[in-house]
C-alpha cells in the first residue's frame, strides 16, 4: 500500500510540474505577443531620408515638408515600363486601398524617365488606380534629382542603362518598395513583386502606424 501511495504522489507532483510548466509556456507567450513588434533602421547609423522637391501628377509641387510626420513607401517607375511597372504598381495599389484616406500614409512613385513622362502623362497614369493625389503621388523632376533621391536617401537603385536597347527598356530601377516612418528612417525593403512581401509591407505600415 506504501509502495502505491508512492507512486500516486510521484504521479501527482509529475502532473502538477507538467500544468504549472503548461501555464508559465502560456504566459510567456502571451506577453511576447503583448510586446509591441519593432522594425529595424536600415542605412548607416543616423540616416534619415533628406530633402526633395518635386512635381506630382496635379502639377503641384511636392516637397519633404508635405510628407513630414507621415509614413511612406517610396518606389521608382515609368509610364511606358512594359516590364516589372506594371505589376509593380498593381501591388502598390493593394496598399493604396489597404490604407485609403488614412493621412498619416502617404505613397511616393518617382518616375526615372522625366524626359517622357510629363505630368499629364502621370496623371494619365495614376487613373488607373483612381489614385488620391492627396496619398499616392506619382511624380516628375530633374533626372539626376531623382536618381540622387533614389540612392542615396532611399537607398535603391534608379539609373540610366547606357546599352542603347530601346526606350520601353533602358532604365535600370530596383523592384523594391523603400517604407520610411515618421521621422525619415527608413524601416524596410520589399520586393514588390511578391505578394508576401506586399502582404508584410501592409502589416508593416500599421506596425509603424502604433509606434509613438
Amino acid at each position: 500500500m506504501a509502495g502505491m501511495s508512492g507512486k500516486r504522489t510521484g504521479i501527482f507532483l509529475l502532473l502538477f510540474f507538467l500544468i504549472l510548466c503548461g501555464i508559465f509556456i502560456g504566459y510567456h507567450m502571451y506577453e511576447v505577443k503583448q510586446q509591441p513588434q519593432t522594425l529595424p533602421v536600415y542605412g548607416n547609423p543616423g540616416h534619415k531620408v533628406g530633402a526633395f522637391t518635386f512635381v506630382n501628377q496635379d502639377g503641384k509641387t511636392i516637397t519633404d515638408k508635405d510628407v513630414a510626420g507621415k509614413i511612406r513607401v517610396a518606389e521608382y517607375f515609368f509610364t511606358t515600363c512594359k516590364t516589372i511597372c506594371p505589376k509593380l504598381n498593381e501591388n502598390l495599389n493593394k496598399v493604396y486601398e489597404a490604407y485609403k484616406g488614412n493621412d498619416d500614409v502617404m505613397l511616393l512613385s518617382h518616375t526615372v524617365d522625366p524626359e517622357h513622362d510629363s505630368i499629364p502623362a502621370l496623371k494619365e497614369y495614376s487613373r488607373r488606380f483612381d489614385a488620391d493625389s492627396k496619398q499616392w503621388e506619382f511624380m516628375t523632376g530633374k533626372k539626376q534629382d531623382l536618381y540622387n533621391m533614389a540612392r542615396y536617401e532611399y537607398l535603391i537603385s534608379a539609373q540610366d542603362d547606357t546599352s542603347g536597347v530601346p526606350i520601353s527598356s533602358d532604365f535600370i530601377h530596383d523592384n523594391h518598395y523603400a517604407l520610411v516612418d515618421r521621422d525619415g528612417r527608413i524601416r524596410g525593403f520589399y520586393d514588390g513583386l511578391k505578394q508576401e512581401d506586399v502582404d508584410k509591407l501592409i502589416a508593416d505600415i500599421g506596425t509603424l502606424l502604433k509606434e509613438q
